[in-house]
């Protein structure tokens, strides 16, 4: 394959700036799936370096579905109003107003969960370990498992994203990468779901 088919694959694959997926390959000896992961690892640092950054632009995005029986009130956060208008971010912002839909999260993320709510899990756990007969030098590592599988039902940054279908991306992971197209950091605020009908 010819290094430009190569660039071009790998943009699509992974949103990277042409100059970037060149630079990937050079480093991975045009190994496309080295390549894949030199930019994710790359592009990470980047996630890492823009989150403290403030974020007081974006949008306040509504999703009606079904006839009005299901709706979504997000808020997305960037760094500037023009960010706020690329078609990237209004894209993202719309997914994630689709997988708040589909998916019912309770949280925008684990952080804000209280305490108490996670105490409450453990202690259910431990009774059903308890009652399975499971020796206790192993419960706190079960336990840990099934909170991390709670986090990803409940938080929806730690949900997986509803048209990823490998069923290994996160919504973090999505919003990862539009941070890293965009150069902004991008930070789901609060979200609303209403179901017609629902307490």
């Amino acid at each position: 394959m010819l290094i430009m088919e190569l660039i071009v694959k790998l943009r699509e694959m992974t949103g990277a700036g042409i100059v970037d997926c060149r630079n990937a390959l050079k480093e991975s000896e045009n190994n496309i799936d080295r390549a894949c992961k030199y930019l994710r690892e790359k592009g990470l640092a980047s996630v890492i370096k823009k989150a403290g950054r403030a974020t007081k632009q974006g949008l306040i995005y509504s999703y009606i579905h079904g006839d009005g029986v299901l709706g979504v009130l997000v808020e997305v956060n960037c760094e500037t109003d023009f960010v706020a208008k690329t078609q990237d971010y209004k894209t993202l912002v719309k997914e994630i107003a689709m997988q708040i839909a589909a998916v019912a999260p309770v949280y925008v993320s684990r952080q804000q969960i209280p305490a108490s709510v996670i105490e409450a899990e453990q202690k259910i756990y431990k009774t059903l370990l308890r009652e399975e007969g499971k020796p206790e030098q192993v419960w706190d590592k079960i336990i840990d498992g099934k909170i991390e599988k709670f986090y990803s039902q409940v938080c929806l940054y730690d949900q997986i994203y509803i048209r990823d279908a490998s069923g290994k991306e996160t919504i973090r992971d999505l919003v990862s990468k539009t941070i890293v197209k965009t150069g902004e950091n991008i930070v789901i605020k609060k979200f609303a779901r209403f179901k017609l009908g629902e307490e």
